[in-house]
């Protein structure tokens, strides 16, 4: 039987005991039309008037979801479709939204670093404090760059009114293979209140750590699966958030945010890259520097409802952003490209570890305007963003890696919204960008390197002498829009559809990083000066990328009827200039490309009591490998992975408050060939199922939760796509929780 038809006749069979045993009716991943959102449109907008696929997670589907994992990417893997599989570990690489990146924003202030664009940022978010997620997809210019796959906007709780309220939450997670070494301890507590006619406040803090992290076998698992991301044991990480809010009166508020996001890695072993498949070297301890993430970031926001001209906000914020990463050696093919000690017997610098840097502040203006008095029902919502950010990335002696860099960004945009009778409404805007790109000298340090060849190593190894990158000032500049509609079939469903676009300039960092990594500026090994004059230096407008503009087309049904509510989408996405990661040659490309999928999520409240639900997705795509404008290829897995993914759940609530709650996930193979030289490298399809319980506990709520129940031993699709190289998923873990609110 085929890994195909296999995932197709696991996922009815999950549904069959998801209905044997059930949770939660309340737990849905579909929104209602009324359900108001402010990502969408930069202003407040119900779903009924949004021409895009969008997702809303609340509170209670948050809560569920911690039980399981606290990384906040686990939780939209599972309850987005469109969304990749976690990879598990502090890092996002490889994890994307419909193929491309996504743009992640906490309270509408942009957490990404663009320059540098390193990927992680998801499994560090504290979802304790966070009220509701929400995820537009398809491509959009109207944050401005990076979200050429879609959006999420991380919305944390507000201030309770009234005296302090208190909420804790507790809990200690294991793997089962070996629970004493294995123990996951995390708290969480919330403080929020106001003040009778004056401030009102919220202050929340978390903590939490890991011990060793396991597969389905019990064999332990490396602390840097990935090749230099980090991983996901042998860590304490904590958070804090405080937000101090002044309401003026009914219409006018002002509210001051800061937070801190902090993680420390400390590994044990290097990690052994050779086939088949990533795990601790015990025979070589970790020499390098704890890994470390420490980010702090304070906004400040101005609202007013009343303003003259309509709704008014405007948000000022800075981050400053430091990010270690770990030490890696020397390991062909995996790891074939490290910085030089000059001794080829040890050929990896002691230095050989990286530390990014960012610093990124901006204000952004939004006005709705209601244009009542033209046409009823009419809004423009209009505004523009200012921005600077600074990047630069270095190794432990404090050399720089790429061109440190300084950018400055500007926008205006226009959005209009028009209503055509009562079923429809109609979208469209306009966006401008401009680009203000400050490129630094540098020397891109020695690299030691090596590529295929027939000898008894398997591989030739030559060494790339420092190079002189030469920068200067450059700009981008392009217009985006979209136009859109949604036309209602019913007081409770809709179709809705439209093109919309994207646009970002591609990982600047890591083009100037990779600045004259070919056979092209190499010498021998015994040689290491061997280049000519014409030939030790090289400009940035030699390597630049070019900016990139994406278009998605999409059209989708979603609503209710009776007891059951749903949504299919389907969506095609194409640009011109797509940016992929080449793991062999270590080496970013752009080229033609389009991805294409469908989408759908769905649910029925079987009765009060039990309901069911399910998140389906399908992607693929391809690309132009030589440049002749065909569609030669298909995309590689760090951009597609598993094309077809699900989850099927049930969800029982006891009449005595006890809840219970059944999950599959199932994911497919994936075997195609990714150039005209055919190479493929192989996905494992695998089918895995959770189960939580929930009880009232004196006065609160204690909870265990089980995920991979059966302890299924499975490659991780997102992980092992980083490098090709397969990388096992966690075995069977149990959680132990207690959540009270006082």
């Amino acid at each position: 039987m085929s890994k195909r038809a296999s995932l197709a006749i696991s996922l009815p069979a999950l549904l069959c005991a998801s209905a044997a045993v059930a949770q939660s009716p309340s737990q849905s991943n579909v929104i209602d039309l009324d359900t108001i959102t402010v990502t969408a449109a930069r202003t407040e907008r119900s779903t009924a008037e949004t021409p895009q696929s969008i997702q809303v997670l609340d509170r209670a589907q948050i809560e569920e979801q911690l039980k399981f994992n606290p990384n906040a990417a686990a939780a939209l893997g599972k309850l987005v479709p469109g969304y990749s599989m976690s990879t598990q570990t502090v890092s996002s690489a490889s994890e994307n939204y419909r193929g491309r990146d996504l743009l992640v924003l906490i309270d509408g202030v942009p957490m990404n670093t663009p320059l540098r664009d390193v990927s992680r940022i998801l499994s560090l978010i504290d979802l304790n404090t966070v009220e509701r997620i929400e995820m537009v997809a398809g491509a959009s210019s109207l944050y401005g760059a990076g979200a050429t796959g879609g959006t999420v906007n991380f919305i944390t709780k507000k201030a309770a009114d009234g005296k302090p309220r208190v909420t804790v939450n507790t809990a200690v997670r294991g793997f089962t293979q070996a629970l004493g070494r294995s123990l996951a301890p995390e708290a969480s507590v919330t403080v929020s209140g106001k003040i009778p006619n004056g401030f009102d406040y919220l202050i929340s803090g978390s903590a939490r750590g890991a011990g060793r992290t396991y597969d389905g076998k019990g064999r332990e698992l490396p602390s840097d699966g990935l090749l230099g991301q980090g991983g996901g044991d042998r860590y304490k990480a904590g958070n804090l958030l405080a937000k101090l809010g002044y309401d003026f009166d009914a219409s006018k508020r002002i509210e001051l945010q800061g937070s801190l996001i902090a993680f420390d890695q400390d590994p044990k072993y290097l990690t052994n890259y050779a086939a088949p498949f990533a795990r601790p070297d015990r025979t070589r301890l970790y020499t390098g520097q704890n890994v470390i993430e420490d980010t702090k970031s304070v906004s400040l926001r101005y609202s007013d409802s009343d303003f003259a001209l309509g709704k008014l906000s405007l948000l000022g914020y800075y981050n400053d952003i430091k990010k270690r990463f770990n030490y890696s050696a020397f390991s062909y093919p995996y790891n074939s490209q490290v910085y030089y000690s000059f001794n080829p017997a040890s050929p990896t610098s002691p230095d050989n570890q990286t530390t990014l840097y960012s610093q990124r502040g901006g204000v952004n203006l939004t006005i709705d305007t209601p244009l009542d008095r033209i046409l009823p029902g009419a809004k423009f919502t209009w505004g523009g963003d200012l921005n600077q950010e600074k990047t630069w990335q270095t190794l432990t002696n404090g050399q720089d890696v790429f061109t440190p860099l300084k950018q400055t960004t500007s926008a205006a945009f226009g959005q209009l919204q028009i209503p055509i009778g009562e079923r429809i409404t109609l979208r469209g805007g306009l966006r401008y960008e401009y680009f203000s790109l400050d490129v630094s000298d540098y020397v891109r340090p020695a690299a030691y390197a090596a590529v295929a060849a027939n000898n008894a190593q398997g591989y030739q190894s030559f060494v790339l002498p420092a190079l002189n990158v030469t920068g200067g000032k450059f700009d981008y500049k392009a217009w985006t829009g979209n136009l859109g509609a949604t036309v209602k079939l019913s007081e409770t469903s809709e179709i809705f559809g439209g093109f919309s676009q994207g646009f970002a300039l591609p990982d600047v960092g890591a083009f100037t990083r990779r600045a004259g990594i070919s056979t092209a500026y190499a010498c021998p090994v015994t040689n290491v000066n061997c280049l000519p004059a014409n030939r030790r230096s090289i400009s940035y407008a030699a390597i630049a990328p070019e900016a990139q503009i994406v278009n998605n087309y999409e059209l989708g049904i979603r609503g209710s009827h009776g007891i059951f509510k749903g949504s299919l989408t389907g969506f095609i996405s194409t640009s011109s200039k797509g940016v992929t990661f080449d793991q062999a040659s270590n080496t970013i490309s752009q080229q033609r490309e389009r991805i294409w999928g469908v989408e759908a999520t769905g649910d029925v409240a079987v009765t009060e009591q039990f309901t069911l639900g399910t998140v389906l997705s399908y992607r693929e795509g391809r690309y132009d490998t030589n440049g002749d404008r065909k569609l030669d290829s298909a995309l590689p897995n760090n951009r597609i992975g598993s094309p077809y993914r699900g989850m099927l759940y049930g969800s029982y609530r006891f009449t005595n408050g006890m809840q219970l709650r059944l999950e599959g996930e199932a994911f497919s193979d994936r075997d195609v060939a990714t150039d005209l030289r055919g190479t493929r490298n192989k996905l494992k399809g695998a089918a895995t199922m959770n189960v939580a319980f929930t009880a009232p506990v004196l006065e609160g709520e204690a909870y265990v939760a089980v995920n991979n129940l059966f302890d299924r031993n499975y490659q991780n699709p997102t992980a092992t796509s980083v490098r090709n190289l397969a990388n096992y998923a966690w075995g069977r873990t149990v959680t132990l929780g207690f959540r009270k609110t006082f």
